[in-house]
């Protein structure tokens, strides 16, 4: 395969340079972390500009290679991230985009695509753990609407959104993979309560949601009744193939800010910090080219990723907590103080484990679907 880049794609990497160079300075000062409503109206604006400029849809319609000069470009320049639109651009949309109706596809994907709407995503339970499946939350099937009793968990950005990809038991009598629906839920329908939730670090992008008696019309379900598994696969093969592909640039860039900072504090000259700094910018060069397969793949497999997204997720999301951890490494005792840089990252990146899927999950999928040994019993 092919990963290098044609005088096209460098003609559209030196155009979107421009670009955010005369954007990136007219911005508004970011909101504070805490500040959701604040952050959604940031995050909007941002989409909006993206729109308005032609890039908004790269996510979706661009070629695999115009899709990474994107990220990486975007990335290096500093420019926000996908943020409050994190669920619609790279989880509910691309499905609606994969397995929606027409009227579906015309309802939902350009409010997302202008920033006028915000997605969560509510398919994880108390009660479920990493087993997806096991979902409690019932839909009661009354003429062209469900009715939906349940909650949710890790809700991402459930305290501002507008709609939900929301996860349900449509046949409670059907083996668990095959009694579930894929809804999409307007989050300000009657008898639906958001809790938010206090994460380690000290944000709040994740709510618990309750439903009471909730209705929701059966034109906003997603694929066949009872066939929501199969659809849910096809998002979380976005959560874990190509939506982490940004971050691996983030990563890239916070190693050289790492070495810089090892070289002002004199900790480059321990050569083990040398030797791990080094053995990380191998591992992300790696998986910058992992995504870059992943991506190109899912180009030529009709858009969807497939079981290779968990090869990269598994990995990403340990490569993730060394980089932290290297981080303290290098910052010593100063790591333990939340005003230093890297510090809350470092709080953070012990959910990556857990996030889109546990480390055990992705061990699994890549035995049973890649290697093709027995499921366990």
């Amino acid at each position: 395969m092919d990963l290098s880049y044609t005088p096209e794609e460098e003609d559209f990497r030196a155009r979107l340079r421009d670009w955010l160079t005369r954007e990136l300075s007219a911005l508004p000062p970011k909101p504070a972390p805490d500040d959701w409503p604040g952050r959604r109206a940031y995050d909007l604006g941002w989409q909006r500009r993206l729109h308005d400029a032609g890039y908004a849809d790269v996510h979706w319609d661009g070629t695999p290679s115009a899709r990474l000069i994107f990220l990486e470009e975007t990335e290096k320049a500093g420019a926000p991230y996908v943020g409050a639109n994190f669920v619609g651009l790279l989880h509910a949309g691309p499905t609606i985009a994969a397995e929606g109706t027409a009227e579906q596809r015309a309802r939902w994907l350009p409010p997302i695509l202008r920033g006028e709407e915000v997605w969560c995503q509510g398919f994880s339970e108390p009660g479920a753990g990493s087993d997806l499946a096991a979902l409690r939350t019932r839909a009661r099937r009354d003429g062209d609407t469900y009715v939906v009793t349940g909650s949710k968990i890790w809700t991402s950005h459930a305290e501002v959104a507008d709609w939900c990809e929301l996860l349900v038991r449509t046949d409670p009598g059907a083996p668990k993979h095959r009694g579930i629906t894929w809804l999409a839920l307007p989050m300000d329908t009657p008898g639906v309560t958001v809790r938010p939730l206090r994460t380690l670090a000290g944000s709040a992008e994740f709510a618990e949601v309750f439903l009471d008696e909730v209705r929701v019309p059966v034109a906003n379900r997603v694929g066949d009744e009872n066939d929501g598994w199969r659809v849910t696969m096809v998002t979380l093969s976005f959560e874990r193939g190509t939506a982490f592909a940004g971050e691996v640039v983030a990563c890239r860039r916070v190693l050289g800010e790492l070495a810089v900072e090892a070289r002002k504090n004199g900790r480059w000259d321990d050569p083990a910090v040398r030797r791990r700094l080094g053995r990380l910018h191998a591992e992300f060069r790696a998986l910058w080219r992992l995504a870059q397969w992943n991506v190109s793949a899912a180009e030529a497999s009709g858009g969807v990723p497939g079981a290779g997204g968990s090869v990269f997720k598994l990995r990403y999301s340990h490569a993730r907590q060394e980089l932290y951890d290297a981080a303290a490494q290098v910052l010593g005792p100063d790591c333990l103080d939340l005003d230093r840089p890297w510090a809350l990252e470092r709080l953070s990146s012990l959910s990556y484990t857990i996030a889109a899927g546990t480390s055990q999950v992705q061990h699994s999928i890549i035995a049973e679907r890649i290697l093709g040994l027995p499921k366990g019993r």
